[in-house]
């Protein structure tokens, strides 16, 4: 048997249009990341980055179960000595909802320079409006 390795002017990169209105975040973002790996696809190579684009948008409106919400927190540290900061949930998804969703996906793609080209092709969107109409996204039902 060969192992056949897809040449970069075969692959197609497609578009889809996620709407994240009352999704789960965990099961959304793991769904996210697979397309964007290309791993849907029987071209799928490791190596390569074979994913699609992605739209998603209403982030706003994206969901935790059971007591996540009031419980989940995000930590960032500044350097410094006792420079740790947290922010919970319920405050992040108000301020800034497209980074909730951005955590929960980068964090399932591969932590290297074929990673970050893979994160390029994600768009998100508080709201239901994108910029992304000329390119035809397909609806993903997840």
């Amino acid at each position: 048997m060969k192992t056949l390795t897809p040449k970069l002017n075969d692959v197609q990169h497609k578009w889809y249009l996620v709407d994240a209105t009352d999704m789960v975040l965990g099961r959304l973002a793991t769904r996210v990341a697979h397309i964007l790996k290309g791993k849907h696809k029987a071209q799928y190579a490791p190596h390569m980055d074979v994913g699609d684009h992605v739209i998603i948008i209403n982030a706003e409106k994206i969901r935790l179960t059971g007591k996540k919400a009031q419980q989940k927190f995000y930590h960032r540290h500044t350097g410094y000595p006792g420079g740790l900061r947290s922010t919970a949930f319920l405050d992040l998804i108000n301020k800034d909802a497209a980074f909730v969703v951005e955590h929960a996906i980068r964090g399932m793609l591969p932590h290297n320079k074929l990673g970050r080209k893979m994160f390029k092709k994600l768009n998100i969107y508080v709201g239901s409006e994108h910029p992304h109409g000329a390119q035809q996204p397909e609806k993903l039902e997840i």
